[in-house]
């Protein structure tokens, strides 16, 4: 999207076809107010609040560190 390199060169490079590129940023253009709002249809969708995935992220940082020092001694 910020146009660093051309169409060509991206499809060159990841073995894609040009036109999957340009279907992609048509879509993102599209859809990029849905899929980055503050009321994203995807979270709510999801059940899962911010704040339960970061009660996640904790557990599990706890669990590694944890585990980290076990294996050490």
């Amino acid at each position: 999207m910020r146009g660093e390199e051309t169409v060509p060169q991206l499809a060159a490079r990841y073995h894609i076809h040009p036109a999957q590129i340009n279907s992609w940023k048509r879509h993102l253009t599209e859809r990029a107010s849905d899929l980055f709002g503050k009321n994203n249809d995807a979270n709510t969708k999801s059940g899962h609040s911010t704040d339960d995935l970061h009660r996640v992220i904790g557990e599990l940082t706890v669990e590694r560190n944890f585990l980290a020092r076990k294996l050490n001694h």
